[in-house]
C-alpha cells in the first residue's frame, strides 16, 4: 500500500506525519510505524504523528515513539502538528487540540514561530539530588557541568533502564545554566527512542522549570539544544507548581512523498 506522509522537524526533533481525518490508517500497527520512522530501511524519524478530526477541537494529535509505541505528549511533535495543520489549510488565530495529556492551545507567529501551551505542573519530586516531573511525558532533569562534553548516551541509558524506572521509562535530560541565569543548555536521552534526540520539547520544558530565575512570577527561559534553540515562559506560582507554561521555537516541513508499505 502506498501511504502520502510529511516529514517536519523542530530543532531537530523529527517527525513523520500522516493526514489522518479521513481515517484511512487505521491498519498501522507497532511494526509498521517502527518500519517508517527507521532512518536507513524507512522514512526516518524521532515518532509518527497522526492528525485527525475530532469534535470540538481543531484536531486531535495522536503520537507514536520510533519504537512503534503510543507515547504520551510530545511538545516538539505537537508544535510541528500545528504548522502542519496550517499548511493543510486549517488557519486559526488560536489553534485548540487534544493529545494524550488534555486540551492544548497554540499560535503561529508572524515569523513562523509556533508557541504551544503545555499542561500546568504542580509537582516536582526531589530524588538523589536530582528533579523529577511531568510536562505531559515523564521527565528525569539532572544538572551537570560542561554539557556538551557529557556522555548522554550511557549516562541516560543507565537512569532510565535503572530499577526505579525501568518499568514505565522516564526521559533524562542534563542541564547546564550558563552565566546568564535565564539561559541554560539540555541534552535529553528518550525513551521509545532510547538514543539522544537533537531536542526534546518536553524535556526543554521540563528543564526550564527547574532552572527559574525568579522565585514567584513570571519566568522566560532560553534554551540551547543541539538542534536549535527554544524558549520557555512561565508563571511560578510557588514550590513545584507551574502554570501558564508556553514552548516556543521553529517548526518546519523537511520534505514530503509516498512510501510503499507491505502489510
Amino acid at each position: 500500500m502506498e501511504i502520502k506522509f510529511y516529514k517536519y522537524q523542530g530543532t531537530g526533533n523529527d517527525f513523520v506525519i500522516l493526514d489522518n481525518r479521513k481515517k484511512e490508517y487505521p491498519f498501522l500497527n507497532t511494526a509498521a510505524i517502527h518500519s517508517l520512522c527507521d532512518r536507513r530501511y524507512g522514512i526516518g524519524g524521532d515518532g509518527l504523528m497522526l492528525l485527525n478530526e475530532k469534535n470540538g477541537y481543531d484536531f486531535e494529535m495522536k503520537y507514536y515513539n520510533a519504537d512503534g509505541g503510543e507515547s504520551s505528549m510530545c511538545g516538539n511533535g505537537g508544535r510541528c502538528l500545528v504548522k502542519f495543520a496550517y499548511n493543510l489549510g486549517i488557519h486559526r488565530s488560536v489553534y485548540k487540540f487534544l493529545a494524550s495529556d488534555g486540551e492544548h492551545e497554540a499560535e503561529i507567529d508572524t515569523d513562523e514561530t509556533v508557541s504551544l501551551k503545555m499542561k500546568d505542573v504542580d509537582y516536582v519530586k526531589k530524588f538523589k539530588g536530582d528533579h523529577l516531573l511531568n510536562t505531559g511525558s515523564p521527565h528525569y532533569v539532572k544538572m551537570v557541568n560542561d554539557v556538551m562534553n557529557f556522555d548522554v548516551y550511557k549516562k541516560g541509558y543507565e537512569i532510565r533502564y535503572s530499577k526505579d524506572f525501568e518499568k514505565e521509562g522516564i526521559n533524562v535530560n542534563f542541564v547546564e545554566q550558563l552565566s546568564e541565569e535565564d539561559k541554560i543548555i539540555v541534552r535529553t536521552y528518550e525513551r521509545g527512542v532510547e538514543d539522544e534526540t537533537f531536542s526534546c520539547g518536553t524535556g526543554v520544558t521540563a528543564a526550564a522549570l527547574i532552572c527559574y530565575h525568579n522565585e514567584n512570577g513570571f519566568n522566560e527561559v532560553e534554551v540551547k539544544t543541539l538542534g536549535g534553540a527554544l524558549s520557555v515562559e512561565y508563571d511560578r506560582v510557588d514550590e513545584g507548581r507551574y502554570a501558564n507554561i508556553w514552548l516556543s521555537g521553529p517548526a518546519e516541513k523537511v520534505f514530503e512523498g509516498v512510501i510503499r508499505l507491505d502489510i
